[in-house]
């Protein structure tokens, strides 16, 4: 089997894109040879704990509505090209991501990581839930089989925050400077939302590389 680490945010709208386009080809290839782990990466590392206002963090990003809506204008478009609804008129907050993270590497030891991981983008873009929230999160842990009153327990706690903040770290300090970033077998990094289409390639090469190494 081949690693795939996914470095991401759960509020990373390309990261959504790229991981259901990713999904639309793992899915064609059944015999895939990917192994996916994901990674910690926050777009705000210095959001307050309990997050801000969305509209507050749109015009201090971006210096008003009209800035931000020309900003996304690109994601909701590539969004709807490959049939995904973010909401982002249901947004009311923009979270910090450590407990997010937390909960995504919980989920691994599981092996419910990408389970976890895609039912945090769902809840952030289609429901505009506050993945910041530790009942938030809970129920997204409830929802994949996990028991959340444990992750309850856990959130309350600074259990692994360390950890995902010195993965996160150490990620950066690799060159990762945005995401989604997918790492092929620990060597070939793949930045951005990538097409199905690259993704079957890659797959396809992988395959061929095996089987004639096989043969050999």
């Amino acid at each position: 089997m081949v690693k795939l680490d996914i470095v991401s945010d759960p509020i990373c709208p390309w990261c959504y894109i790229g991981k259901t386009l990713l999904d639309r080809a793992l899915e064609q290839r059944p015999e895939h040879p990917f192994v996916v782990e994901w990674h910690p990466f926050q777009l705000n590392p210095d959001m307050p704990a309990a997050g801000m206002d969305r509209r507050a963090y749109l015009e201090g990003k971006f210096g008003g509505k009209d800035a931000a809506v020309a900003a996304y204008a690109p994601v909701v478009e590539r969004a709807e090209a490959v049939g995904l609804n973010i909401n982002f008129e249901a947004m009311k907050r923009t979270p910090n991501t450590l407990d997010a993270h937390r909960l995504i590497h919980w989920a691994g030891i599981e092996g419910k990581q990408n389970a976890a991981a895609m039912a945090l983008f769902a809840a952030y873009f289609t429901q505009g839930s506050d993945i910041g929230d530790s009942e938030v999160l809970s129920d997204i842990a409830d929802g994949i089989g996990m028991d959340a009153a444990i992750i309850g327990k856990l959130l309350a706690s600074d259990a692994d925050a360390d950890d995902i903040r010195a993965r996160d770290t150490q990620f950066r300090e690799m060159g990762v400077t945005s995401v989604p970033t997918f790492i092929v077998a620990a060597q070939h990094a793949v930045p951005g939302a990538q097409d199905t289409a690259m993704w079957l390639k890659v797959m396809d090469e992988i395959i061929a590389q095996r089987a004639a190494e096989d043969g050999s």
